[in-house]
């Protein structure tokens, strides 16, 4: 595998964290938000990462063996039970006085941020010494 397919595959991996570090954010931003109805009601949403082979890229490896990456294909919504509470004082509250809460898990989430954040710094531990590597080979030449 060429080093230029490392920073693909790894350009694929930051590409993906990034949106799922995102959207733990617009999940964490809409833990509050309350509804009317229980369908209305705000669901954590997760992402769906599939990998990557050679269609996302322009040939192969020089060996022959495919080279990947991972994207994001789709987002899927928690199957968490609605919280409801009844508020019959609240403009949003139903005929019965009841409103709904999101499903958002703040300790889940945080979980999940932490897991996210590890793992694009992992993504950019590996391009630093892919280009570490790049430039110490560079360099053999002019010893």
């Amino acid at each position: 595998m060429g080093i230029s397919n490392v920073f693909k595959i790894t350009g694929t991996a930051l590409n993906a964290q990034s949106i799922h570090i995102d959207l733990i954010a617009k999940n964490m931003a809409s833990s509050q938000i309350i509804s009317g109805t229980e369908q209305g009601a705000y669901r954590a949403r997760r992402p769906i990462f599939a990998s990557m082979l050679e269609s996302g890229f322009s040939g192969s490896s020089r060996n022959g063996s495919n080279i990947g990456g991972v994207k994001v294909a789709g987002f899927s919504r928690s199957n968490s039970p609605i919280e409801k509470q009844r508020l019959p004082e609240n403009p949003f509250a139903d005929a019965e006085g009841y409103v709904y809460l999101s499903n958002v898990n703040m300790v889940e989430e945080m979980a999940f941020m932490m897991q996210a954040s590890r793992n694009y710094q992992s993504n950019i531990e590996v391009l630093n010494t892919s280009k570490e590597l790049m430039l110490r080979t560079l360099s053999l030449g002019n010893s």
